[in-house]
Formats: C-alpha cells, sequence, structure tokens
C-alpha cells in the first residue's frame, strides 16, 4: 500500500513538472520572459529608460542608433550583443568592422553610459543584450511619444564570437530587391509582414549617401524627381563609405518621429533605398504598405510585435554564453 502510493506521487509529480516545463515553453515569449530581472534587479529598466530618455533629449539620432544596432546584432549570431565586442589580438576583425556596420552602425558609447549605470546598481547581473534589447524598446517608445510602447522580455546572454564576415552573410545592402530582403528575414524565422513593418524604423536616422547614390540617383530609377534632385544637393556622385560621404534624413518629413510617415513616403516613391521601393512590387507587401500609411494605429502596434519577435532571435539563455562585465570585451574570468 505504501509502495503504491509513493509511485502514484512520483507520478503526479513527474506529470506536474512536465505540465510545467510545457507550459513554460507555450509562453510567446520562451525562453525569455517579461519581467527576468524582477527580483535580481528590479531597477534594471527604470535605469536603462533614464538614460535613454537623456540621450535622445539631447540628440534624437540616438534612438535611431539603438533600433538600428539592435537589428544589426539580432541578424548575426543572434541577440548576444556580438555587434558590440571590440577588436583584440585574438579577434581583431569583430562584427562592428564589417563594412554592414561601419562606419554606419554607432552608439557604442551610449550603450557604454547604460551599462555603467547599471552596473552601479546591479553589478555582474544584467546582460549587454538585454540592455541594448531594452535600449531599442524604450527609444520606439520616446521617438513615437508613446504610441509605441510595449514589454521587452528578457534573459538573453552576451556572446563570444565576433567576426567581421558575419554581417556579409545576413545583412543584405539597401540595393537589394524584395527576394533578397524576404530571405533574409525568414532564415531567422522572420516573415513578409515582419519585413514591412520592421522597415517603418527608416521613419528615423540618416543614411550615408554611399548606400543609394549608385543605384537611385547614378542611374535610372523610380525615385521622385524632387527628392533626386534634393539629394544630389547634398550627395557627391562618387559617394563612397570612409570617404567624401555626407549624411542625409531618411524621412524628410518627420524625420526625428517613429511614426507611419515611412509608408507614405514608400508610395510616393520618396524614400532612399531600394530596399525601400522593393516593398511595391509584390501585391502582398504592397497591400501592407497602404494598410500601414492609410490605417492610423494600424503599424504601432504590429511595429511593437515585430521588435518583440527580432528580438528574440537566436538568443542565448540559461548556461550559454555569458553576462559580460564591459559590453565591449569578453569576460576571460
Amino acid at each position: 500500500m505504501a509502495a503504491g502510493a509513493a509511485k502514484l506521487n512520483v507520478l503526479l509529480a513527474c506529470a506536474c513538472l512536465l505540465l510545467l516545463a510545457v507550459g513554460c515553453k507555450a509562453s510567446p515569449y520562451w525562453p525569455l520572459e517579461i519581467g527576468f530581472y524582477h527580483d535580481k534587479c528590479p531597477q534594471a529598466e527604470s535605469v536603462v529608460k533614464g538614460v535613454m530618455e537623456y540621450a535622445i533629449s539631447k540628440n534624437p539620432g540616438n534612438g535611431a542608433a539603438m533600433i538600428r544596432m539592435l537589428f544589426h546584432d539580432c541578424f548575426v549570431e543572434g541577440c548576444d550583443a556580438s555587434i558590440l565586442l571590440d577588436p583584440t589580438p585574438f579577434s581583431p576583425t569583430p562584427e562592428k568592422l564589417s563594412p554592414p556596420n561601419d562606419p554606419s552602425v554607432r552608439g557604442f558609447e551610449l550603450i557604454d553610459a547604460i551599462k555603467e549605470a547599471v552596473e552601479a546598481v546591479c553589478p555582474g547581473v544584467v546582460s549587454c543584450a538585454d540592455i541594448l534589447a531594452f535600449a531599442a524598446r524604450d527609444a520606439s517608445c520616446i521617438l513615437s511619444k508613446g504610441t509605441v510602447a510595449f514589454d521587452m522580455p528578457s534573459g538573453r546572454r552576451d556572446g563570444t564570437f565576433s567576426n567581421a564576415s558575419e554581417p556579409l552573410k545576413f545583412l543584405v545592402p539597401p540595393t537589394s530587391n524584395l527576394s533578397d530582403l524576404l530571405d533574409s528575414f525568414v532564415v531567422k524565422g522572420l516573415n513578409a509582414e515582419d519585413l514591412v513593418i520592421l522597415s517603418g524604423a527608416h521613419t528615423i536616422g540618416r543614411s550615408h549617401c554611399s548606400s543609394f547614390v549608385s543605384d537611385r540617383l547614378n542611374t535610372p530609377s523610380d525615385i521622385n524627381g524632387s527628392l533626386a534632385w534634393f539629394l544630389r544637393s547634398q550627395c557627391p556622385a562618387d559617394a563612397t563609405p570612409g570617404g567624401n560621404d555626407p549624411v542625409v534624413m531618411q524621412d524628410m518629413v518627420t524625420p526625428n518621429v517613429l511614426d507611419r510617415q515611412y509608408y507614405k513616403n514608400v508610395l510616393s516613391h520618396t524614400v532612399l533605398f531600394t530596399s525601400d521601393a522593393a516593398l511595391l512590387t509584390s501585391e502582398e507587401t504592397a497591400r501592407m504598405v497602404e494598410d500601414n500609411a492609410n490605417i492610423p494605429g494600424w503599424w504601432e502596434g504590429r511595429f511593437a510585435k515585430s521588435m518583440v519577435k527580432m528580438a528574440g532571435v537566436e538568443v542565448k539563455t540559461g548556461d550559454q554564453g555569458q553576462i559580460r562585465k564591459n559590453c565591449r570585451a569578453i569576460n576571460y574570468h
């Protein structure tokens, strides 16, 4: 009798553990979770937000930089802050020195400042990968004046590998057609809607002339004539990365506001990149562009959802990776 009861208790315990495991994996954010630092570092997210509010008040471009950096990080080695690692004798060419990132990706000093502030209250607890995800979330909220507000799941750990060859494999250039853009998203578990929605971030930030002069201004394209005239007045015809390469705003209408203006720009052919114009080359994506442009509130909620989805790409959790003490360098002990 006692043996039977003990066996039953063991079976019940196993069943409970199984249900718990299934329940965790069924979470829409698994293996990440909302409020991961609630007990470990309850101030973490508020500290990040405070630094971001100050940084954006000084320069709205700081917000755009965080959103772009998150995208470039997540598409290479997953969302593990590998983009933040500096060159070392053992790894002289990390991701940040790769052509898709250098010199256009910026904001590394802002991440340093956030990490320093977080370490001051909770040393060795919050990963650089989570700091970047929180910073991009807060940038979205601040630059949209609160219309893009969402919780960012956390629990990411920091990667220990970074190589300049990797971004060339996964970050397609702004000269890309729709097929190449979709392929780059699908391989990361994202879809056509995510592509169209996340492209909306091009409503903020700046671009180097070399990213669009050769295929949008020096050759026939569908770019609006007035915009082309203005851009030619700002950009040299031989703009090259690292050379004579000025920057221009991506959205001339609301350059410092994260809003749906981007989609209106796509429809009016007043966008900078071939990759932006490519969204009109299929019925499916063109319809999404029209909906985002014309339906108030339609894009904002979807942008929040796609940001969370992207920020969960190939994350390292549990015993994977590490919690870096310095976001620019891996821990060696």
